[in-house]
């Protein structure tokens, strides 16, 4: 059987989620798993769990391109194993690169590699951007939320209100209440 599976990261990227089912349908895949999540946050790649569970020997699971898949080498390289471990395969179609065979296991490993290090160059560059912008003055962060409220937390305070509800009311942290009757 071959399984594709096919992410975005955010919600407002709904064409490239198409795109992604679209090209996965032409690849032949019998069943797709579907999700709109960052590949950051591992644990929260459900769709991503459930395709290597569903996932059999002699399957193939397909993505259409290695960073929907993976995040890191680290990442890729397990897995890598899981899929092995069913005795699958995986392949990204815009690379055309199949692990079913010492080639394609090769040829993934190094542009996982390579890949991994783009994404740390890139960063790093925007790194270097925001430090140069703020010592310029023009890049302030994001603006603090809790302080804006310093006045109502004090005065829902004073008439006894707990830190908790005054949190929940105001929609803030509880740190932050804390932080603000502190100063």
């Amino acid at each position: 059987m071959i399984v594709g599976y096919a992410r975005t990261s955010t919600l407002d990227q709904t064409a490239g989620l198409e795109a992604q089912q679209r090209d996965l349908t032409q690849a032949g895949c019998d069943k797709l798993f579907v999700e709109q999540v960052s590949s950051v946050d591992v644990k929260a790649r459900e769709k991503l769990a459930e395709a290597l569970d569903y996932i059999r020997e002699g399957d193939t699971i397909v993505v259409t391109k290695l960073d929907r898949i993976a995040r890191s080498v680290a990442h890729l390289l397990e897995i890598l194993e899981a899929v092995e471990a069913k005795g699958a395969s995986l392949r990204i179609l815009a690379m055309g690169i199949d692990t079913g065979t010492a080639t394609g296991k090769l040829m993934l490993t190094l542009l996982g590699g390579v890949a991994e290090f783009e994404r740390s160059i890139m960063l790093e560059r925007q790194r270097e951007g925001i430090a140069k912008a703020k010592a310029q003055g023009k890049y302030k962060g994001r603006a603090p939320t809790a302080k804006a409220k310093a006045k109502e937390v004090l005065a829902m305070h004073a008439e006894g209100i707990g830190a908790t509800a005054i949190a929940k009311k105001l929609n803030i942290g509880r740190a932050s209440v804390y932080r603000i009757l502190a100063d």
